[in-house]
């Protein structure tokens, strides 16, 4: 005889119940989106929105060369809007919109309640002149199910410093993350002018204890400036730890002791190789697979440091997951950048969920553009509750017992709950 439930909630017994329970369950859960490139109002142009921002996603714009006989330079010498149309005439009018990118698109506009089957653009740009940005925030995030989200901040860019300096950044429902791609990648060669130019004796190879003293001063500063979620760095595939040069001195003596030191998680997503095809510009960047033997050996020797890691490479992630379970003080989160596409999305979350439990955080949006927040959702939710299904399926399969509760316990976790708690302590 079964032990009566702790909850006494009704048992889920059959295929049916249990598939609509957890659909129901995913839909209702509000999201910590704990990656995207979005900004609150106060950023002014650093925000993105709207019909033309959505169409000129970097995404659609490697996608589109693909399609015109069109040169670099006369793209880029056009209007957004020019862009724009010229992408929505080839991708969504001479092409079906199948891509994950051009889906994406549709299932935005059909959730703000567009008429695609017009394919009317200029019906679609005349919705968004219509409203506020404030009122569209209100409207995605309601969309969206999304209750806040963590942007990607830089303290080295012109445009940001301006907004921390006011100590007004608007919205609270968008989060600080400290982003330190310029300091880590391009020490020696712009990180270290910007330093000096605002009053730290840093020298160009890091070389003494003041330098370092100096760096960690200037990330003390930005932590209480921002109150981050954590710090975090893009790293290309052949990133090594330890590192003999500026890169493990940054890393020993300034990053990895001010992430102790305040508590602030290290946000590592390895693998991106910059540039592949410049003339692209932002959707210019590829990837590579990534060694990760630094990995563990960066795990390994700052047990008592925390560590968010996400790869771009679909190599590395079955790896990624032997990894997480041997250190407690990683958590993986998302599907990042060119693995945010649903047929691996699906495969991931299957292979996480089936190493590691419910230990994890399977997903992100990575949302530059604020509209995205509709599709990246909406999209995704729905292959994390069809991996749910199958897992919850081969239980009661074998008469286990489990509840609407258990199932909603679960879920918050996954979607924001394991974050927080990550951020609390390993």
């Amino acid at each position: 005889m079964n032990p009566p439930h702790p909850n006494h909630d009704p048992i889920i017994k059959t295929h049916d119940q249990l598939k609509n329970t957890v659909s129901q369950v995913v839909n209702a859960q509000t999201i910590t989106d704990i990656h995207t490139h979005l900004f609150s109002p106060p950023f002014g142009e650093l925000l993105l929105w709207g019909i033309d921002e959505l169409l000129t996603y970097h995404y659609l714009i490697a996608e589109v060369f693909r399609k015109v006989n069109l040169s670099y330079h006369d793209f880029w010498a056009m209007t957004k809007s020019q862009q724009a149309e010229l992408i929505w005439q080839t991708l969504f009018i001479e092409n079906s919109p199948v891509s994950e990118a051009c889906r994406g698109v549709v299932t935005t506009l059909n959730e703000l309640g567009l008429d695609v089957g017009s394919r009317n653009l200029k019906d679609y740009r005349a919705y968004f002149a219509d409203t506020t940005v404030e009122d569209f925030i209100d409207t995605v995030f309601d969309r969206s199910n999304v209750s806040k989200v963590v942007m990607t901040n830089d303290p080295f860019d012109p445009a940001e410093a301006p907004v921390w300096g006011s100590g007004d950044t608007g919205d609270t429902r968008f989060e600080a993350a400290l982003r330190m791609d310029v300091l880590i990648n391009n020490y020696e060669d712009t990180a270290y002018q910007h330093l000096r130019g605002l009053g730290y004796d840093v020298d160009p190879y890091l070389s003494s204890k003041k330098s370092y003293k100096e760096v960690r001063r200037f990330l003390e500063m930005w932590i209480q400036r921002m109150n981050p979620k954590y710090m975090a760095v893009s790293l290309p595939p052949d990133f090594q730890y330890p590192h003999d040069g500026v890169l493990g001195r940054l890393f020993d003596n300034c990053i990895l002791p001010i992430s102790r030191e305040f508590n602030v998680p290290f946000a590592l997503m390895i693998g991106v190789k910059r540039a592949v095809n410049p003339q692209l510009k932002m959707a210019g960047d590829g990837t590579g697979k990534a060694d990760l033997t630094s990995l563990e050996t960066l795990l390994r020797e700052n047990q008592d440091n925390k560590f968010l890691v996400t790869l771009l490479s679909r190599e590395n992630q079955h790896e990624l997951c032997v990894i997480g379970r041997k250190f407690k003080n990683l958590m993986i989160f998302g599907c990042w950048w060119f693995m945010n596409n649903p047929s691996i999305i699906e495969e991931i979350t299957r292979e996480r969920i089936e190493l590691l439990g419910l230990s994890v955080i399977p997903q992100h949006s990575d949302a530059r553009i604020l509209d995205q927040l509709i599709y990246k959702w909406k999209h995704s939710r729905q292959i994390i509750a069809d991996v749910l299904i199958e897992k919850y399926k081969s239980l009661i399969d074998v008469k286990w017992t489990l509840t609407q509760s258990e199932i909603e316990r679960d879920v918050n976790n996954l979607f924001g709950g394991n974050f927080e708690r990550f951020l609390k302590g390993v």
